[in-house]
């Protein structure tokens, strides 16, 4: 059985429900401590924005800016940071930006597809690439090759380039916890546009 699903009917009504949870927090929250503010979004905003992102994420850059602006308002809610470039108010608030979410929780299923503790198989979507070649680590995945673009931005076709970039310590991880750990510690050393 095959589900179509419209990415920008998704995407937007995920935004209305995260747009509208975050103007009652603006206004009911009287005094606005970050840390406050900061669990508030984590805790009832953002789960909205990332709901289900492995089936929807969008691939289109204003489709994605439309969501980044959501995350740009709520760090504009935060005091003390009005002066700053919106990447420094990411490292203060200690977030990743949304795209990096996405990728993130990317990774996250085709650890669990790979290590079998996901209710998808990893045959039906993936592959081990078995070249032989002696460059990445031992669990890299075939990037399969397409004569359209129908494909081309399918969650199996797009997260095989960045998994196959992780490094032996992170995919070989023991548990999934180990696995989150493994891709902060990449994000923060090799500060690439991955993760």
């Amino acid at each position: 059985m095959i589900i179509c699903v419209d990415l920008r009917y998704s995407g937007r009504l995920a935004v209305n429900k995260a747009n509208r949870v975050l103007g009652v927090i603006n206004r009911s929250v009287v005094y606005k401590r970050k840390d406050v503010l900061v669990k508030l979004y984590k805790s009832l905003v953002r789960p909205h924005l990332e709901y289900c992102t492995v089936a929807w994420s969008p691939h289109y850059s204003k489709d994605k800016d439309i969501l980044e602006r959501l995350q740009h308002r709520f760090i504009r809610m935060v005091p003390g940071l009005k002066n700053m470039p919106y990447e420094q108010r990411l490292i203060q608030l200690h977030l990743w930006t949304l795209e990096e979410r996405r990728v993130r929780a990317d990774l996250i299923e085709v650890y669990k597809m790979v290590n079998g503790t996901s209710g998808i198989h990893f045959d039906s979507f993936f592959e081990y690439d078995t070249d032989g070649r002696t460059r990445g680590h031992s669990k890299k995945l075939r990037k399969k090759r397409f004569n359209t673009d129908l494909r081309k931005y399918f969650f199996t076709d797009c997260i095989v380039n960045i998994w196959n970039a992780l490094d032996e310590r992170t995919v070989t991880a023991a548990t999934l916890n180990s696995f989150k750990s493994g891709l902060e510690r990449v994000r923060k050393s090799k500060q690439m546009g991955l993760l």
